[in-house]
């Protein structure tokens, strides 16, 4: 999360140090910053359980309703109890311990750099947008201090952990499993803002639809719900 606390105050930064005075004319660029829940949907939803969520963005307003946003996202996807259950069958690096108290590690997330068009409405004190786009969509995760029982019969669930198969059976040749998959993706999605000062700065809540297929059995579909500033 150190990457993403530095992103934060760097934009939180640059709303400060927009002008006090009051401007007639929109703004030729936009900004957003904000944080949430990230809800996962099937199939990821089948592993993942819900989880924090991390948004932020900037680009140029082509007319007053109407906007290009280039994003970075990240979600958390902690492991739901079918992922747990999985790794009940897993054997400790230290044959003497049992899985439960040999240190097992787990993390799995999720980074998305998207370009997107926005619609926007506002009025004097409400308004509301909708958003859509596509980028690249890269999840990672690890599992560390275990291996898999010999003769394990591949499943959807051991391609989440980012184990290999072969000939149908998972390979345990790992002992500490890292995986990253990418693959370009689509969200599409909308929210309302609440104007808070003459400087076109608003609160927003919005909920969007992530879809990206990740080039394996268990796709990336997320809606993460986010609250936040735009500019």
């Amino acid at each position: 999360m150190r990457i993403q606390s530095l992103i934060v105050l760097g934009f939180l930064a640059v709303l400060l140090a927009v002008p006090a005075q009051a401007q007639e004319s929109a703004s030729p660029f936009n900004i957003d910053i904000g944080g949430g829940i990230g809800v996962p949907l099937s199939r990821t939803s089948d592993f993942a359980g819900i989880s924090g969520a991390f948004q932020v963005g900037a680009g140029p307003n082509l007319t007053s309703h109407q906007s290009i946003v280039g994003e970075f996202l990240w979600q958390g996807l902690p492991p739901n109890r079918t992922a747990l259950q999985a790794l009940s069958s897993l054997t400790c690096v230290v044959p003497t311990s049992p899985v439960a108290t040999c240190g097992l590690n787990t993390s799995r997330n999720l980074y998305a750099l998207t370009a997107n068009y926005m619609y926007h409405r506002e009025g004097r004190r409400y308004g509301f947008y909708l958003i859509g786009g596509g980028g690249w969509y890269y999840r990672y995760g690890q599992l560390k201090n275990a291996v898999v029982a010999p003769g394990t019969v591949c499943q959807p669930v051991w391609d989440w952990w980012g184990y290999s198969c072969v000939n149908g059976f998972v390979s345990t040749n790992n002992t500490l499993v890292s995986k990253g998959v990418s693959s370009g993706g689509v969200n599409a999605g909308g929210g309302v803002t609440i104007n808070l000062s003459e400087q076109h700065i608003k609160f927003f809540i919005e909920a969007r639809y992530h879809y990206s297929p990740q080039g394996g059995k268990v796709s990336t579909q997320i809606v993460p719900v986010i609250m936040g500033i735009r500019y």
